[in-house]
């Protein structure tokens, strides 16, 4: 048996980086600064982002049979879980308060806008890329949104932050809720991939 082990694929993030662009904005082919649609959403906990998926399924069980026989898939979300340090970015302001983002604009220094009474449904395109050295990680969605929003507290103790759940949908033309991108740096990969007869 082929020992695999590799210290190199091991995966330490030194920066974790969210951008958010309109609804089904396409993913930058290339990793590093997207282009002049994508906004950065500033500073992010070390924590960075956590991924979660959640999945549901029952069993079908039938007669003459002790065990299941079929299993359904009934639910698959992904969402990520971000702790934003910039709560005055305009950006982050807008995705916890759940307003369009040019309600954030100030005419003059100052601005005041509405808290939803019933909330909107704002859906933008996300990415959330994370970096080790020259090996890079990347998920991408077309179609998110803000699903759960936690505390926000103002306080001496520390920089105020918000963090909020972002879930992953489907995109334009039934494209996947979400796209995995990997780069391996200098990381030879070849001897996972064994050539096929």
């Amino acid at each position: 048996m082929t020992d695999t082990r590799d210290a190199d694929l091991t995966y330490g993030a030194t920066d974790y980086l969210v951008y958010v662009a309109p609804l089904n904005t396409a993913a930058p082919t290339a990793f590093g600064d997207p282009a002049a649609a994508w906004v950065n959403a500033g500073w992010v906990t070390t924590e960075g982002g956590l991924f979660k998926v959640d999945e549901e399924s029952k069993d079908v069980e039938a007669a003459g049979s002790q065990e299941p026989i079929r299993t359904l898939m009934t639910k698959s979300t992904k969402s990520v879980q971000v702790t934003f340090l910039e709560a005055l970015n305009p950006i982050v302001r807008s995705l916890y308060d759940n307003v369009p983002v040019a309600s954030l604009e100030p005419a003059t220094g100052t601005v005041s806008y509405a808290l939803p009474d019933k909330p909107n449904d704002l859906r933008y395109a996300f990415l959330f890329d994370s970096m080790d050295g020259t090996k890079r990680l990347r998920l991408y969605m077309p179609n998110g949104k803000v699903v759960e929003r936690g505390d926000e507290q103002g306080q001496t103790d520390d920089a105020m932050s918000v963090q909020m759940t972002f879930r992953f949908y489907k995109g334009a033309s039934n494209a996947a809720a979400v796209t995995r991108s990997i780069n391996y740096g200098s990381v030879d990969v070849s001897r996972f991939f064994p050539e096929t007869p």
